[in-house]
């Protein structure tokens, strides 16, 4: 008999929007504040994680088609490539660039190369996360 959680999953959906809205946030202050690529990598994963508990873990497989085991390789080749771009332009290893622009909307706005290096932990974190929860559960 399969349990009726429709006040859980309501709930839920709500929920994970706000934590991936926090999520975001903490990630595109984290060059100036505390935050950054890991604890948006672990904010966005466990929004995932309490998908998979309100849902079924096929129903949100089926829903996000990703191998996270790729997601994880992907960030870490954006962090190594991040890295190593700086030894291309004669600086140190995992130097950082950066650069004012004017956008048409948002005005003056500094842009820097730290924030490719924070992506890159992010998908790392958010893709061994989800890796590790979701092997947990296959054993379970």
């Amino acid at each position: 008999m399969k349990i009726n959680d429709v006040i859980l999953q309501t709930v839920t959906k709500i929920v994970v929007f706000i934590i991936l809205t926090m999520a975001i946030y903490l990630f595109i202050s984290g060059h100036n504040s505390p935050g950054g690529g890991f604890i948006g990598g672990l904010i966005l994963a466990s929004a995932f994680v309490l998908l998979c508990l309100a849902f079924d873990i096929e129903t949100i497989t089926n829903g996000i088609p990703l191998d996270f085991k790729k997601v994880a390789a992907t960030g870490g080749f954006i962090v190594l490539g991040t890295g190593t771009g700086a030894i291309f332009f004669d600086v140190p290893f995992l130097s950082q660039a950066h650069s004012y622009v004017n956008l048409p909307v948002v005005g003056k706005t500094a842009l820097a190369t730290v924030t490719l290096f924070e992506a890159g932990v992010a998908l790392a974190v958010v893709g061994v996360v989800v890796t590790i929860i979701l092997s947990i559960s296959e054993d379970v």
